[in-house]
């Protein structure tokens, strides 16, 4: 079957329909300019407003109300794999091939989570804590089942009151940062009226469930599947096992910079930079939400708004929402220092533990190495199917390991689109 190379000219591309891509599309639309938007998932609203989320949510449904209302052209279950010149960028659907130009680009492409391994991560039904939420949002029934919820970070509490929603039994939740940590943090949200509602809401829905700081997964057991995890708990050594059916464990969220790094902006300590009016250092190519940092739902709409106005061409419009941007931003600060990760989670690897979940790389393989260069070259980490966006970060972490440049296809590409790119311009 030949493949046909669907071409579609944009004054703004947005990349990714979460919040910030939401805002920034709609903002940018209702300047007057076409915009178009891709996004791998069904429908718009990122992971946040996923499946239910996005019809039960007021402010999802507001937003895309907007987005709808402005006229832009989505491109759902589509992902940009490649830029192979300045204002276009090719995009694979499940059955359509795109070929997407543009005079202005907004990368909103998000964040996963941060996976640190531990002997018995890779049993089945241990999972990311978003990614469990995310199989629930989409229909996993988990009424009933038992489930630890461990890690790092806002998310936690987010995902386990989820689960608790749809009747699943929360054992606990296990928090790594210290009660201290903790504790310095409840003052940071002084500030933050609407942060402080939220937390006292989650708290309200986790009622009686034990809540451990100080505490992490040290290991997960189970005969083909999970069935128990050990935990640490205290300072001294001492552990814990926790009947479980699934354990839900993230250490709080990695950002997507990948598409950046290859359109070239410039990344440093693992963000994105951008000026006042969230551009890159390349002209016409903006950026909003965790690429630029972490910092929750509401820094994303607001840098998303900014980015769409500026690309829009009524940057004067943004400045109104700088203030708002600054006060969010030193949440984010606040949110990065209060969890970040403590050097014992190092420690948790034993010389079998696979790294590498895509090729099957040990610690011990890695251990030899000094380089993520060279760890690639002799062991072929970072080489599968996730092309390291899981052990990228976990080598990061436990060897201070800085990844290579991102090289295309951004993901995993069909080689008769890459034929069919090729022929096409080919006879143009």
């Amino acid at each position: 079957m030949k493949v046909v190379v669907k071409k579609s000219q944009f004054e703004v591309l947005v990349i990714g329909a979460g919040p910030a891509g939401l805002a920034a599309a709609a903002c940018a639309a209702e300047c007057g300019v076409t915009v178009g938007m891709v996004d791998d998932n069904p429908a718009p609203g990122g992971q946040i407003w996923r499946g239910e989320s996005a019809k039960t949510s007021s402010v999802a449904a507001r937003w895309i109300g907007r987005l709808q209302a402005a006229g832009v052209q989505v491109f759902c279950g589509t992902r940009v794999f490649h830029q192979p010149e300045p204002g276009r960028v090719l995009a694979e659907a499940e059955d359509d091939l795109f070929e997407l130009s543009y005079q202005k680009l907004i990368v909103a492409t998000g964040a996963r989570e941060l996976f640190l391994p531990f002997p018995g991560w890779t049993l089945p039904n241990v999972m990311g804590a978003g990614g469990l939420q995310a199989l629930v949002k989409s229909g996993l029934p988990i009424a009933g089942k038992r489930v630890l919820v461990a890690g790092s970070g806002p998310l936690l509490l987010a995902v386990a009151a989820y689960l608790r929603q749809h009747d699943a039994e929360i054992s606990m939740i296990c928090e790594q940062a210290s009660r201290g940590s903790l504790a310095r943090f409840g003052f940071a949200l002084l500030g933050q009226p609407g942060k402080i509602r939220q937390g006292f809401s989650l708290r309200k829905q986790l009622a009686r469930i034990p809540f451990l700081s100080g505490s992490w997964p040290v290991e997960a057991r189970g005969n083909k599947t999970l069935e128990e995890v050990v935990i640490s708990q205290g300072s001294n050594g001492q552990t814990r096992t926790v009947a479980c059916d699934y354990l839900a464990c993230g250490y709080h969220l990695v950002p997507n910079t990948e598409l950046a790094e290859h359109l070239r902006c410039e990344v440093r300590d693992g963000l994105v930079q951008t000026d006042d009016q969230q551009q890159t250092s390349v002209p016409g190519v903006f950026c909003a939400g965790e690429p630029t940092g972490v910092g929750g739902l509401e820094l994303a709409l607001v840098e998303g708004q900014i980015a769409g106005l500026a690309a829009g061409g009524r940057g004067e419009s943004a400045r109104k929402l700088f203030g708002e941007r600054g006060n969010l931003r030193r949440f984010a600060r606040a949110l990065d220092r209060t969890f970040a990760l403590r050097p014992e989670l190092r420690s948790l690897p034993r010389p079998d533990t696979i790294v590498c979940r895509c090729e099957d790389v040990t610690y011990a393989r890695l251990a030899h190495h000094t380089s993520w260069r060279g760890s690639k070259l002799q062991t072929r980490c970072g080489m599968g199917a996730c092309q390291g966006r899981v052990c990228g970060p976990a080598t990061r972490f436990l060897f201070d390991w800085s990844p290579d440049s991102v090289r295309p296809p951004i993901f995993p590409t069909r080689l008769e689109n890459l034929s069919a790119i090729a022929s096409s311009h080919a006879s143009d």
